[in-house]
């Protein structure tokens, strides 16, 4: 049970901490649905400090929805060079897209369309809708979810669990800066690996450092169900993918090439099935000939 003055005290201590500590990073100087909604895409399974960077480039480029819509798939997945997970940059343009047809260029404000839009799942249409529109809701993410199992529950929590307790604990008119701290409080302070306990400020409400903390009790957030265990990168298919689209950002690789473009000139059956799932997911096209190019879209 959470008692109310026990989440006050949370609020409290989070709050007071984030005013000094919380990151200055340029997607939290602006309230403008389209450049948080690019961020909240960028931010998605990429840590914020490689992300701002990409950030800057591509809102230069496209500072509207509608340049984003007109620009293309082709075009977008080349300024989203380096940032990797290429499939965000073409749900990127294909929601740009949607909000020139359908909203008139606009964002929309209500969950139920922003979940319509291509790669925009539970957790974007709520940072948008908290961070653009003010809206009483809190977005967890997973720095959210090891802060919330940690310090409040002592227990693992499921994402739609986390998220409930996170709007429980939401102060009504400071919904900004509650989730920017708690972002920011699980991304550099209750981290994964040897979380800085001496420097939290909600060490004293923290469940499970009363418990013994990571030298003497087992982690709640390691239990917890939105806890993936990532398979090794070197050798996957999605190094493979990774170094096929870096490729065809130069241009359209030859048949004939793909294998080598993929970093496997003796796997050419693994390197066709990349490039067709590559197809299929519209990042790319064949071309026609004798020896058919790859291209992206």
């Amino acid at each position: 049970m959470l008692s109310a003055g026990r989440a006050q005290r949370f609020r409290r201590r989070l709050l007071e901490w984030g005013a000094t500590q919380r990151r200055d990073l340029p997607w939290r100087r602006t309230r403008d649905p389209w450049r948080i909604l690019v961020s909240e895409v960028m931010l998605q399974q990429t840590q914020a400090g490689r992300v701002v960077p990409h950030y800057e480039r591509f809102v230069a480029a496209y500072p509207t929805a509608a340049r984003c819509a007109a620009a293309g798939p082709g075009e977008v997945i080349r300024r989203w060079s380096g940032l990797g997970y290429n499939r965000r940059a073409l749900n990127l343009q294909r929601a740009a897209s949607v909000i020139v047809d359908e909203h008139d260029g606009a964002v929309p404000s209500a969950d139920a369309a922003l979940r319509a839009l291509p790669g925009v799942g539970p957790y974007t249409a709520r940072a948008v809708r908290a961070q653009a529109f003010g809206e009483g809701v809190v977005a967890v993410d997973t720095n959210g979810v090891r802060v919330l199992a940690r310090c409040v529950a002592g227990t693992p929590l499921s994402l739609r669990d986390a998220t409930a307790l996170g709007d429980r604990l939401l102060p009504a008119a400071e919904t900004w800066a509650f989730t920017q701290s708690l972002f920011d409080l699980g991304a550099t302070v209750c981290v994964a690996r040897a979380p800085r306990c001496g420097d939290c400020p909600v060490r004293a409400l923290c469940r499970w450092h009363r418990l013994g903390g990571p030298v003497a009790s087992p982690d709640p957030w390691r239990a917890s169900p939105s806890v993936r265990r990532q398979s090794p990168f070197a050798g996957s298919e999605r190094q493979g993918r990774g170094r096929l689209v870096e490729s065809l950002r130069r241009g359209a690789v030859r048949r004939s090439r793909v294998a080598a473009a993929c970093g496997w000139p003796d796997e050419p059956e693994r390197a066709r099935r990349v490039a067709d799932a590559l197809v299929a997911e519209g990042l790319a096209r064949w071309s026609g000939g004798p020896d058919p190019g790859l291209r992206l879209t």
